[in-house]
């Protein structure tokens, strides 16, 4: 097979500038992205927060959380969960698979009293719900237990029963799912799996066929087990007939359609401005383009015990034009914003550097909503 030829600054340049796209309104970012994922920890943000604060006009930390209920949006499952828009939903449910969840097999009795209890009582929140079926503890896939009727709730929300209302305090209230997602979809399963596997090359490409295999992999596992087979199929015929592709440095890259990046060289510039990003936003959230195109490898370490740990506990890499520069791990003290510089390849010089990073930790102070002298 004859590929188009393209640079390395060529394929940097778009895999950049593809996602990071001028700020906009909160639904239409994530309209825009169509996932966002999501993670508990809070470091100093939570993950979802730090990819929307790119994205979104003067947004604020947490600002998503308090303004979810007024918005066309969803928490879900994709490739992995997070946040996506409403309309998305329709390719993934009804979520239908044989296997039964260990919740379900553990205690059936609740499922119908859990579903119950919500069709009754309008959102709940999980402590209300322990309170009026009483407490139960179960194992968790972690070692250790959790509430029974927490993970219940869970499972109900996975297969499209219960939806996520809002969030006190980051604790998840459910209500009944729109009734629609009960119903079955009159779109053929392989038009969904294409569609999905289209979304994942537009979200986080261009990438090589083996990430955008894995990523196919773990919507099958998780935001759509009933389309396991469609999606396998859709990928293989997906990279050989239906998206851009090309070769570099022998990687088979893939995108979506609409930009021809050997053509059109000069099309994407990265602007002078530093921006500290999530470890899961679409730029870095493969790990292998990211090491092919910046040049050093960056890890995940939040889970990896301290002594191990080369980054930091939640680093965030450290985009300056188009390059991945070094990375920063920030905390809050006394409301002052602090932080851990690291440069891999070296820090760069000079003070146009300096002056974007600066800018970068003020815009950083407004978006957590800090006044003062920081790092």
């Amino acid at each position: 097979m004859a590929y188009p030829q393209i640079t390395l600054e060529q394929l940097r340049r778009a895999a950049v500038t593809r996602t990071l796209f001028a700020p906009t309104d909160l639904q239409s970012a994530i309209e825009k992205l169509e996932f966002v994922q999501a993670d508990p920890i809070r470091a100093p943000a939570r993950a979802q927060d730090l990819i929307l604060r790119h994205r979104v006009v003067d947004y604020k930390a947490g600002e998503l959380e308090r303004r979810y209920a007024l918005l066309e949006v969803e928490e879900d499952f994709l490739p992995n969960y997070g946040f996506i828009p409403r309309a998305l939903q329709r390719w993934l449910h009804p979520r239908s698979f044989e296997r039964t969840l260990k919740i379900e097999a553990e205690t059936p009795h609740l499922i119908s009293q859990v579903l119950e209890h919500v069709r009754q009582n309008g959102p709940t929140h999980p402590r209300a719900l322990e309170k009026a079926l009483g407490k139960l503890s179960v194992g968790n896939y972690w070692g250790g237990s959790s509430s029974a009727t927490t993970r219940v709730l869970d499972a109900l929300h996975y297969r499209g029963h219960l939806r996520v209302a809002r969030r006190d305090g980051g604790i998840k209230l459910y209500e009944v799912a729109h009734l629609e997602l009960h119903l079955e979809n009159p779109l053929e399963s392989a038009e969904k799996a294409r569609v999905l596997v289209h979304l994942l090359a537009k979200l986080y490409g261009p990438l090589s066929e083996t990430s955008l295999g894995g990523l196919v992999s773990l919507t099958a596992g998780y935001g759509a087990p009933q389309l396991k087979l469609e999606l396998k199929a859709a990928f293989k015929h997906a990279v050989k007939f239906e998206l851009e592709r090309a070769k570099l440095e022998g990687v088979n890259y893939v995108w979506s359609l609409g930009l021809d990046l050997a053509l059109e060289p000069d099309l994407l510039e990265p602007d002078g401005e530093v921006r500290l990003l999530a470890p899961f936003d679409p730029i870095v959230w493969d790990r292998r383009r990211f090491a092919h195109l910046f040049g050093w490898e960056y890890k995940f370490e939040a889970y990896t015990p301290q002594a191990k740990r080369k980054f930091g506990y939640y680093a965030l890499p450290m985009l300056w034009q188009d390059r991945a520069v070094g990375y920063a791990n920030l905390k809050v003290l006394g409301g002052v914003l602090e932080g851990d510089f690291g440069y891999p390849l070296g820090e760069p010089k000079g003070k146009t550097f300096k002056a974007a990073l600066e800018r970068e930790l003020e815009r950083m102070r407004a978006f957590l909503g800090l006044e003062g002298a920081g790092v």
